[in-house]
């Protein structure tokens, strides 16, 4: 294959490929009016598309075009006899605690919100939301439950897919919503201290000030909380480059589940005095305390990034382009994603603000055939001013060409190009949303040789009219994101066990990065053995005797 470099104004790479006698045809087609190109379009920041995704799924909800299922939860109400309703009393209670902004009770509006998630998938029946403003406050709320039996859920942004932030009944749900400031930050170390209520995005902006980000970045960061992404240990696209999020946090304060305040609240990088005891609460999501401030170690801000999105039309191709980024770029490798053909297809044809780079608008000859196995790969590089990295980008992309390994492809030539790449990838879920009246959403890790596989073993599973089965992910790391879309729910037995039990005879993992909440908390022995579900639950009754903290999540219910 002949390789071209054609570039067109407003300074965007597009990289030719084709035998020689159509050659000329392929650079007419790319040869045209560089006004239509889509990525000279100005493109809003992925903070408000993300806000503009979870009010296009909620108008979508309401509007019945797509469906709220009734809650998923696998609880009975007999589970929660043992525990106390909340009475007046108690709300009486509360309000000695908390301003009067603090308790939000009745009928109000304002519990809906709170009441479901934002897929509308889980719902519970609240009658009571308490927002405290500091930690003493929480300790004094959980230890009052604790001793008056009454369950409580820890809500952060209520971003999640799990609904694990969602109460299952009519639990208290505890927001820290009006936890959020940051305390300090130390420009030297590079470490902040924060509430745990904070927004992801406010928290990065903020040490941005200071030339340093926060070590995760997730599509969900215009509103999720930082405390909420600690409890589940969030990972997001740039894990490939700063690894998980337990790596980065250095301290914590979190009240257990009698009210005691566990202040390790510490700024250093080592210590290695005792059992790491902050490392059971990443990741337990509201189970065994609710967290309450952080130390985050943060990382310097790269002053420069390249992204390229490139297609080829193989797995094994994809797997040679993550092998060759890593030798290419190195420790300048920030994001490596992937995108199925299909999954992109939904993405242009339901959504208005998002645009594939790789086909150019006001062509007539087809970009390609939609039944034909396509895979996009988005990769981004950054560095400081003293590392190339637009000639590490050009060099790695130019070899994966002449290797064979991509057949299409454009490299960003400014902010406004690489967030329009990025905006393509984010705006997934929300394609997913609208192309049916009925979603599932699966977030599994696989052996690299399997990753792409469960996609295709589900094709195969389920098929039919309006049935839709994509799949895109974090392919630098494992993580991949099955959805599909369909016309009712009917499918679901199809498709539950047959997922988890496809993943788990790969020996992969159930829940990647979302948490098992109560959607999945039943189906942790898919990816756990029996004697270590058991040490949990031990773990568990030590933190919260009661049980009270986000009762019937994570763990199962009943025996095996």
């Amino acid at each position: 294959l002949s390789i071209k470099f054609t570039r067109l104004v407003p300074t965007i790479y597009l990289l030719v490929f084709a035998k020689p006698e159509s050659e000329k045809m392929a650079l007419a087609r790319l040869l045209v009016s560089t006004s239509s190109l889509p990525l000279s379009r100005s493109i809003p920041s992925l903070s408000l598309l993300h806000r503009r995704g979870f009010c296009a799924a909620a108008a979508a909800a309401s509007s019945g075009s797509t469906a709220a299922a009734p809650s998923e939860s696998n609880v009975s109400s007999s589970m929660f006899a043992h525990y106390n309703h909340v009475s007046e009393s108690d709300v009486a209670h509360f309000k000695k605690i908390l301003d009067d902004r603090g308790v939000i009770t009745g009928d109000s509006k304002d519990l809906e919100a709170y009441n479901s998630d934002w897929m509308r998938r889980f719902k519970g029946s609240s009658k009571v939301v308490l927002r405290p403003t500091t930690t003493e406050q929480v300790a004094e709320i959980v230890k009052y439950c604790n001793q008056r039996k009454l369950p409580i859920v820890p809500q952060g942004g209520n971003t999640g897919l799990v609904g694990g932030s969602v109460p299952i009944q009519n639990e208290i749900i505890l927001a820290l919503n009006r936890m959020n400031q940051v305390r300090s930050f130390d420009p030297v170390s590079g470490v902040v201290v924060t509430d745990a209520g904070v927004v992801l995005e406010a928290l990065d902006t903020y040490v941005g000030q200071f030339g340093y980000r926060v070590p995760l970045d997730l599509g969900a960061k215009g509103s999720c909380q930082i405390g909420g992404n600690v409890a589940t240990n969030a990972g997001g696209s740039r894990f490939v480059r700063y690894g998980s999020l337990r790596n980065s946090v250095l301290g914590m304060k979190v009240v257990t589940g009698d009210g005691c305040v566990l202040d390790g609240l510490k700024t250093l990088k080592k210590d290695n005095t005792g059992y790491d005891l902050k490392s059971l609460f990443i990741g337990s999501e509201g189970t065994l305390g609710i967290i309450t401030s952080l130390a985050i170690a943060c990382v310097t801000r790269p002053l420069d990034r390249k992204v390229s999105l490139l297609r080829t039309d193989t797995w094994d191709n994809v797997a040679k382009i993550l092998a060759s980024a890593r030798k290419e770029l190195g420790e300048t490798l920030s994001a490596i994603e992937m995108m199925d053909g299909k999954s992109v297809d939904l993405a242009t044809k339901y959504l208005d603000h998002v645009h594939n780079p790789l086909i150019i608008e006001g062509s007539t000859d087809a970009p390609h055939d939609p039944n034909a196995p396509r895979f996009y790969i988005l990769v981004e590089a950054t560095g400081s001013s003293s590392i190339p990295v637009d000639d590490m980008m050009e060099k790695f992309v130019e070899t994966v060409y002449e290797n064979g390994e991509v057949h299409d492809g454009v490299i960003a030539q400014d902010e406004k190009q690489a967030q329009a790449i990025w905006e393509l990838r984010e705006s997934l879920p929300e394609a997913v949303l609208k192309s049916g009246k009925a979603t599932f959403k699966y977030d599994v890790s696989l052996p690299m040789a399997d990753f792409y596989g469960l996609v295709e073993a589900t094709r195969q599973q389920i098929s039919g009219p309006g049935i839709n089965v994509v799949g895109w992910g974090h392919v630098g790391d494992g993580n991949l994101h099955l959805n599909i879309s369909a016309p009712s729910r009917d499918i679901k037995s199809k498709l539950e066990p047959f997922v988890y039990e496809w993943v788990s005879s790969k020996r992969g993992s159930i829940s990647a990065e979302h948490g098992l909440g109560q959607m999945k908390n039943n189906m942790i022995y898919y990816s756990r053995t029996t004697h270590e579900v058991e040490y949990m639950k031990r773990v568990k009754t030590v933190f919260d005797p009661n049980n009270i903290l986000n009762p019937f999540k994570l763990l199962p219910v009943g025996e095996k």
